[in-house]
């Protein structure tokens, strides 16, 4: 069955949002994607999903030269960034997307949907 990345993409003022959400707005975000995780996995689609930490704890390794080169921050300078995905198995394009507009209202953000090649 075709594999699906479905990723939420974030920029600067989502992370300003959620620095000022109440605790109440976050556990009601943090239960509906905990509901959305397994309806996905109770439905056999889940592969793998998670949360990514802030791209100021990202680093990038360059290893194109004689020795490694390893750098703080993210690869690029970007208005939006990864903040986490799921790789879902569905039967095509469609019921991906379809996942995805479950997943876009649980984690309350807009959700990229990507095939991965060879599907």
């Amino acid at each position: 069955m075709p594999q699906y990345l479905l990723s939420v993409h974030h920029d600067p003022t989502d992370a300003a949002d959620a620095i000022h959400a109440t605790p109440e707005q976050m556990e009601r975000m943090f239960a509906a994607v905990g509901a959305f995780n397994t309806e996905v996995q109770e439905a056999g689609a889940w592969v793998f999903a998670g949360g990514l930490m802030p791209i100021d704890a990202a680093s990038v390794v360059d290893a194109t030269g004689e020795s490694p080169v390893v750098t703080d921050g993210p690869y690029s300078e970007a208005k939006e960034y990864l903040g986490g995905f799921w790789i879902i198995e569905a039967a095509d394009l469609d019921a991906a997307l379809a996942w995805a507009a479950k997943g876009s209202a649980a984690c309350e953000g807009k959700v990229e949907v990507r095939p991965f090649q060879g599907e």
